[in-house]
């Protein structure tokens, strides 16, 4: 009795929320990671090759990196104004400002990657013989993944943050509950999709750290031998 009072006294921390509730914060959560990994990967589908026309040719880099970052401030109200007259009440309008907002971080994480590549890594490279694609798919993007992988951790993390803003048009995962919860200030809602909301961010910051560090063995190596130096000292 006193578990099931807690929806009536609308406690902050409740069991018979989470009970009754569990299929509603399943389904939410579901479609709060759905756009984010939706956007994320579209993301990078859009930013991989404007970072090479950027590198291509430098004088876009001004033109190109100014209109992410102006898409970047534009407030979300705003954008999902703009964008659906062309894409009306659907996630692929939550999903397209999702994308434009993560550009601006993207796009400077392939360029920070491909920028950190040894020159004389790609001359090597060269001079035996690589010609253009297979450089930048067989030496230059592994060398540029740490800087990459930085980068499409915090657009993760950024894009789980700001899919909640979707619940303006009914298609924001998480923020959907928040913001039903809102008018009657119903705490238990609030508090377990606000929880859920972070700990999607951590895990999925941790689980590209990981990916990171399996795709990137090399970077772990020196740490590695100098601990193995210190043992033996």
């Amino acid at each position: 009795m006193a578990a099931a009072n807690c929806l009536v006294t609308n406690d902050w921390i409740c069991g018979e929320y989470l009970r009754t509730r569990s299929q509603e914060l399943t389904d939410a959560t579901l479609q709060h990671v759905g756009i984010t990994v939706t956007s994320v990967l579209l993301g990078l589908a859009v930013s991989f090759p404007l970072a090479l026309l950027v590198r291509a040719r430098p004088r876009l880099a001004g033109p190109v990196l100014g209109l992410t970052t102006l898409l970047y401030t534009i407030p979300s109200l705003a954008m999902f104004s703009l964008l659906l007259p062309f894409l009306g009440l659907s996630s692929a309008l939550v999903v397209t400002g999702l994308v434009l907002y993560s550009l601006t971080i993207l796009v400077r994480g392939v360029l920070a990657g491909l920028a950190a590549v040894p020159a004389e890594t790609r001359e090597a490279a060269r001079g035996m013989g690589y010609g253009a694609g297979r450089l930048l798919w067989e030496v230059e993007l592994p060398l540029a993944l740490p800087a990459l992988m930085a980068g499409v951790r915090i657009a993760t993390v950024s894009t789980i943050a700001l899919t909640t803003v979707g619940s303006l048009v009914g298609r924001g995962g998480l923020g959907n509950l928040i913001e039903d919860a809102l008018p009657t200030f119903f705490k238990a809602q609030v508090l377990a999709a606000s929880v859920l909301c972070v700990l999607l961010a951590v895990i999925a910051d941790l689980l590209l750290l990981g990916l990171q560090r399996l795709l990137t063995p090399w970077t772990r190596t020196p740490a590695r031998r100098a601990g193995d130096g210190r043992r033996r000292g």
